[in-house]
């Protein structure tokens, strides 16, 4: 079983950084997509940042220019270096792994919270 451990999340002030890290147990054949996920009370899970294998990206509109994923596929690592953090930006902030193999699959981290103060 593969497990995704979250780190990085924590206080920051509205304006600050902050850099979060997910990292795999063991590599995983046939991933193809790598992301980061957050979710604010009372709101959907919605997609902050993808990468692929191939190194594309996908970033959503509210993070643009803010929030930069990357890899390091040696490390079976992801990260998400946040700048200019907002107070909308808190949530708990979720990695997803995704792939295909003999059947296609998905893991999830447990979460990193990420609070910004005002």
């Amino acid at each position: 079983q593969v497990r995704l451990v979250e780190s990085g999340g924590g206080l920051v002030q509205a304006g600050g950084s902050l850099r979060l890290s997910c990292a795999a147990s063991r590599s995983i054949f046939g991933i193809n997509t790598m992301g980061w996920y957050r979710q604010a009370p009372g709101k959907q899970r919605e997609l902050v940042a993808a990468i692929t294998t191939g190194g594309s990206t996908n970033v959503a509109d509210s993070v643009k220019g803010r929030f930069t994923i990357s890899r390091d596929n040696a490390k079976n690592t992801i990260y998400l270096q946040m700048n200019s953090l907002k107070l909308e930006d808190a949530a708990v902030y979720y990695c997803k792994f995704e792939g295909q193999g003999a059947f296609r699959f998905e893991y999830w981290g447990q979460g990193t919270q990420v609070i910004v103060s005002s």
